[in-house]
């Protein structure tokens, strides 16, 4: 086919960015974040050649919270498996679209992370979500390279015209027949609301502060609000201090309410327990304390984001039945294939997280599945920056169903945003608490 690539050329690169306040989440405190950058060149059955640009923030603490190997470790081993990958793509001499690269390259990550692993002399073998984290930026690039060689957003390169099969051999027999422009837009969405993160570390109020940062950011959720326009709040809960998380949700909720636009703005709520909830009665105590203080809180959340353990077959007894009758409940760190997401929808799970950073790739054909069974679907993101940002939003706007799309690179590392806002502007400077993803329309990913 036309639209088959091979690649020609493959260069990374690593860039250390630190945060400008700390972030808390699932127990653990982040103060800075390195991104993995790959450019990749590939050719077309025509012979024309085009650079694609692929990148991520390698959030280890997420991916890999070992509580064996130090986080210095598991960077390390995680960035150290990114360039063996990326090497070992080269050698491969690969040929297709990029779906069907990234599916035979994806063959190769566990026996590389198993060398990694042992040559480090570490005593626990990588998770699964570390390796796709790690194989996340040459997914990006190749499907960026190849838009760019065609001249076209790879958007539009996703139907049996451009793809060797269908989604049977990806997805199973549920989707023979059946490609992936079928449920993604070849256009994106012209503007998304923006879920601004709110860390368990992140003052709400003046209040709050007890030393500035005094860098000319927003130091308090009630300066965000009113500087970007919000509507979309991202709670970060302990999961395990039931008064703490009902307090913490309310006070939100107040800070919301008493800005200048509470009263005209249709708030949404989104709270992420990062798996640490012992169960989901747990979450029920805690949604039912929510009501109980703030009727105005209690009809804000929209969704649940990971109350329990990653682990879902280790954990089978971390059902989400009851939960699901009162909103739609998502696996975030737990969906890492096929099989988790199927596990996940009999445990009572009725909704994904889509990431850039576990591949391109992996998050079109898992929002595929998620519309096929009618799950809920939202995008979040990893801390994403500058490139990355850009990767994720334009994977949002052209998943039909999501309806808004996590951004807080912004509010942790604005530093790492610089050279992209000047290119868009819309997409970094927000005032409405949306983001113009419309201008991701260009080649390739579509910046």
């Amino acid at each position: 086919m036309l639209s088959n690539i091979r690649i020609c050329d493959l260069q990374t690169n690593i860039t250390k960015h630190p945060y400008r306040t700390p972030m808390k989440f699932g127990g653990r405190v982040v103060s800075g974040v390195d991104v993995l950058e790959v450019r990749c060149t590939v050719e077309t059955k025509s012979g024309r050649r085009a650079e694609g640009l692929g990148s991520m923030t390698m959030g280890n603490a997420w991916s890999w919270p070992s509580q064996v190997v130090s986080s210095d470790q598991t960077l390390a081993a995680i960035e150290t498996l990114a360039q063996r990958h990326a090497a070992a793509a080269m050698e491969a001499k690969v040929e297709g679209h990029p779906l069907e690269i990234c599916h035979t390259l994806a063959k190769l990550l566990r026996p590389i992370a198993a060398e990694v692993t042992q040559e480090a002399g570490l005593e626990e073998a990588m998770p699964q979500l570390a390796c796709l984290l790690a194989a996340s930026p040459l997914e990006a690039a190749l499907f960026d390279a190849q838009g760019k060689a065609l001249g076209t957003s790879s958007y539009r390169l996703l139907g049996k015209d451009y793809v060797g099969s269908d989604l049977q051999p990806y997805l199973g027999n549920d989707f023979a027949g059946h490609y992936l422009d079928e449920f993604v837009s070849p256009q994106p969405q012209s503007s998304m609301p923006i879920y601004h993160l709110v860390g368990a570390l992140d003052p709400l109020t003046d209040a709050d502060v007890d030393q500035p940062v005094g860098d000319g950011h927003p130091e308090t959720l009630a300066a965000w609000i009113e500087a970007d326009g919000l509507t979309h709040l991202k709670i970060k809960l302990a999961g395990d201090d039931l008064d703490w998380d009902v307090d913490r949700v309310a006070r939100v909720s107040r800070v919301a309410s008493e800005s200048s636009r509470g009263a005209t703005t249709d708030w949404r709520f989104s709270l992420d327990f990062n798996e640490r909830c012992a169960n989901q009665q747990y979450v029920i105590d805690m949604l039912q304390g929510v009501a109980k203080v703030s009727d105005d809180a209690n009809g804000r959340i929209q969704y649940v984001e990971q109350p329990t353990h990653r682990d879902l077959a280790r954990f089978p007894e971390n059902t989400m039945h009851e939960v699901t009758k009162m909103l739609p409940v998502v696996i975030d760190e737990s969906l890492v294939d096929l099989e988790s997401l199927h596990l996940s929808r009999e445990l009572g799970y009725s909704g994904i997280a889509l990431k850039a950073c576990k591949g391109h790739a992996e998050a079109l054909l898992m929002g595929a599945a998620a519309q096929h069974y009618k799950l809920f679907l939202c995008v979040q993101d990893l801390t994403c920056i500058g490139a990355n940002f850009l990767h994720s939003a334009s994977l949002a706007a052209h998943i039909p169903t999501v309806a808004a799309i996590e951004g807080n690179g912004r509010q942790y590392c604005p530093a790492g945003n610089e050279g992209w806002e000047n290119k868009f502007p819309g997409m970094f400077e927000i005032s409405d608490g949306t983001v113009e993803t419309g201008l991701l329309n260009g080649p390739g990913l579509g910046y």
